[in-house]
């Protein structure tokens, strides 16, 4: 457990790379948790609520100038803080399982490995605007190359353009992913690193299969 984090055993976040798959792994996680009778709540950052929303619209407009790195972060953190308090909270707090796509790791490998700062100021707004951490981490782990494939074909089939931060170079993925990947070795009982390179299907089996280690190892 992270000093100054209260783990919550029934939270459960999803991170990674453009194109790794996150929805699918979430949705199925959603379908087995609520197969036995729980109450599951799915969400995402940034986002969540209708005021973190409009901050996500906010920072993924290309049409905006480019925010500052801080300026980035603190944004993150604003909606965080308003996801925390409006969703992810009070929906453990009545027993209720919370999944998201994304939490706090996010910062870490796209604010601080990808956009340089300091993991340590990342760190002591974790500790004062959000305060808790999730018991199970699923990191999907997948070569920027593939991600962009990946995503390229979905922009393609949806016809959406690439939000501010798909559009960044593939140099930049690169550092999220050494992000991602350095968290992981850091706190390895908290999060599971999943190849996400097999099909939707096979990932998302993986994806179910560490979700019932981890409940066998919590009974």
């Amino acid at each position: 457990m992270s000093a100054g984090l209260q783990r919550q055993p029934r939270l459960l976040t999803i991170e990674g790379g453009e194109g790794a798959g996150k929805s699918t792994v979430l949705r199925a996680l959603r379908d087995a948790l609520e197969a036995e009778g729980f109450e599951v709540v799915c969400t995402r950052e940034p986002g969540g609520t209708p005021l973190a929303e409009r901050i996500r619209a906010l920072l993924l407009d290309p049409s905006h100038e480019p925010a500052a790195p801080e300026t980035e972060l603190l944004l993150m953190f604003a909606a965080r803080a308003q996801h925390v308090r409006e969703v992810v909270l009070p929906a453990l707090q009545r027993g209720a399982w919370v999944v998201s796509d994304r939490f706090t790791d996010s910062s870490y490998a796209y604010q601080g490995a990808a956009r340089g700062l300091d993991p340590a100021f990342i760190a002591e707004l974790e500790r004062r605007v959000v305060g808790i951490e999730p018991g199970l981490t699923l990191l999907l782990d997948l070569g920027v190359a593939h991600g962009r494939e990946r995503t390229r074909g979905r922009d393609l089939l949806g016809g959406s353009s690439p939000d501010r931060i798909e559009r960044e170079r593939d140099e930049f993925f690169e550092s999220v992913r050494a992000g991602f990947l350095q968290r992981a070795a850091q706190h390895p009982q908290r999060i599971r690193v999943l190849d996400a390179s097999p099909d939707a299907n096979q990932v998302a089996a993986s994806a179910l299969a560490a979700l019932a280690t981890y409940r066998e190892a919590r009974a």
